[in-house]
């Protein structure tokens, strides 16, 4: 009976430290369900009943508090004033070129990083496109019509 409360006993200690180490919650319901089957490991209870009960606790406080944790924890991600460049025409300043990792562009007065979406590579005044942002590179394509709908390319 002591070495079972030994084992559970770690068994919450080690699923606690886990969960204190990490931003999100991962083990905090097999800390519960170890410490439940640490007091019934007090009572006495069967080594099979304490696995049961602490699969069954463990299981129960996921289903339980999963939905709501996943809810409070995962907030919408709020756009950054980077974003408001996916889709703004701008104009290529330096070649870009994938393969040797160099480009920019001007969008809006400002200077940024670029790589072609395709890997197609891009001379100096191309008007692009910003299809999206990955890290503090702009990924961009060459300027379509349908793309000058809504603006104009500044001024070269």
């Amino acid at each position: 009976m002591v070495t079972y409360l030994i084992v559970w006993g770690i068994a919450f200690v080690v699923f606690a430290i886990i969960e204190a180490l990490t931003p999100q919650l991962v083990s905090i319901w097999f800390a519960l369900g170890s410490l439940v089957a640490f007091v019934a490991a007090i009572f006495g209870l069967p080594l099979w009943l304490q696995i049961v009960i602490f699969i069954l606790i463990s299981i129960l406080a996921l289903l339980a508090t999963r939905p709501l944790a996943k809810r409070l924890l995962n907030k919408k991600i709020e756009p950054t004033n980077a974003d408001r460049l996916i889709g703004k025409i701008g104009y290529i300043l330096e070649p870009v070129d994938n393969f040797k990792e160099q480009g920019r562009v001007q969008i809006d007065g400002q200077d940024w990083s670029a790589r072609s979406i395709d890997g197609t590579h891009l001379e100096v005044g191309t008007n692009v496109v910003v299809r999206r942002i990955e890290g503090v590179k702009l990924i961009v394509h060459v300027a379509m019509p349908e793309d000058y709908e809504n603006q104009q390319p500044e001024n070269q």
